[in-house]
């Protein structure tokens, strides 16, 4: 990428991840679920809150296990937030069930308590609520509901690690909850994922799933003689290398100091477009801490934002649009309308958020997104 270029999304990595990578190297053991994945394991469960942690190929199979460890079954629904990348979907779908999609808030773009209620019907099962660019969502009033019905609650915490909800971690607020390390994401290597709980029967159950439907292989190491599986159920190969094992532990060393360089960023932005009329910033709940793993703003809708993507990106900004509505989505057949997601869906903009960003680098991002908006806007 040219250096005058603004990145959209751009890891931090160096030193300390080449020497984690070496030290593996050195070890001999290069494959998935390994002496270093168990490393990672423990400390990205003390991270999270939560006594489990097992490291998975990304968030997509950490999602599919966590709906398979909590019993779902072909015939089944499961209430899903709206708004949301469709791997949230999909992971229903891949588990035999039905995706019932439920409207977000409009504030902070989780999913709307009402609306999951209204959605549930004799066949559902559970809820995934999904932490929008990392914000979580109202897991008080969720797992009331989930409760009072008899449901299962899912953390889709794609994008929320670092995060806070009433002073307690992502990945804490639910009965299984799942992150992504790909290389958007706040803390990254390049791909990669995590499946979090505290019930020792799910991710027992989860590990086995997650390496063809056997014990893994360093665990059959540990024993005294020569034990040989026997394949009885269904698994499939969900492991994470321990290269990338490696990398994730560098990078939790890091992940305060990410938070904290974001953390200014977003409140830059903040600053310097909080008095625009056609561009909305994002809105951080008083009761939560948004890690910033994305920074969406809200256009007008008298702007083309499709001209603006174009006028950005030749000026070297990048940029993309915000998630998905997936009631729009031609593969789950949805008919409900979801409002609010669709609105944001066509409304949304994504603007360069990463770590790496200096104070000059956003001040360009601001002047350029001004310009090209006002240049964008139609019937003013």
């Amino acid at each position: 990428m040219s250096d005058d270029v603004i990145a959209l999304g751009q890891p931090t990595v160096g030193e300390a991840e080449l020497a984690a990578i070496a030290e593996v190297f050195a070890s001999g053991w290069l494959a998935g679920a390994g002496p270093t994945c168990r490393r990672f394991e423990e400390r990205f469960a003390a991270a999270t809150g939560t006594r489990h942690a097992l490291t998975t190929a990304n968030c997509g199979s950490a999602l599919h296990l966590a709906l398979l460890t909590l019993g779902v079954r072909p015939g089944d629904e499961v209430v899903v937030g709206d708004y949301t990348f469709p791997a949230t979907g999909h992971a229903v779908m891949w588990a035999g069930a039905k995706p019932v999609f439920a409207d977000v808030r409009p504030d902070i773009w989780t999913v709307d308590p009402a609306a999951v209620e209204a959605a549930i019907t004799p066949r559902t099962v559970g809820i995934i609520a999904v932490d929008a660019f990392g914000q979580p969502a109202d897991y008080d009033e969720l797992r009331a509901i989930a409760d009072r019905h008899g449901l299962f609650l899912v953390e889709d915490a794609a994008c929320a690690a670092g995060a806070t909800y009433k002073g307690r971690p992502a990945g804490s607020l639910a009965d299984v909850a799942t992150f992504s390390f790909h290389g958007r994401k706040g803390i990254t290597a390049g791909e990669g994922g995590a499946y979090v709980t505290d019930r020792d029967d799910l991710v027992a159950h989860a590990r086995k799933l997650h390496t063809y439907g056997v014990e893994g292989a360093l665990t059959r190491a540990e024993l005294s003689d020569l034990p040989i599986p026997a394949f009885t159920e269904l698994g499939y190969n969900y492991r994470l290398s321990d290269v990338a094992a490696a990398i994730m532990l560098a990078q939790l060393d890091r992940l305060p100091d990410l938070l904290a360089a974001k953390r200014r960023t977003a409140a830059r932005y903040g600053e310097l477009l909080k008095d625009h009329e056609l561009i909305v910033t994002p809105h951080e709940a008083p009761d939560r801490e948004h890690p910033w793993q994305s920074y969406v703003v809200t256009l007008d809708p008298s702007v083309d934002r499709g001209a603006v993507a174009l006028g950005l990106r030749r000026r070297g900004v990048q940029c993309t649009f915000g998630t998905y509505a997936s009631h729009v989505q031609p593969l789950y057949g949805q008919s409900a309308p979801c409002p609010v997601s669709a609105d944001l869906f066509a409304r949304h903009l994504a603007i360069p958020m990463h770590a790496n960003l200096t104070d000059a680098q956003v001040e360009t991002v601001v002047a350029t997104l001004v310009d090209v908006v006002a240049s964008a806007a139609t019937g003013r």
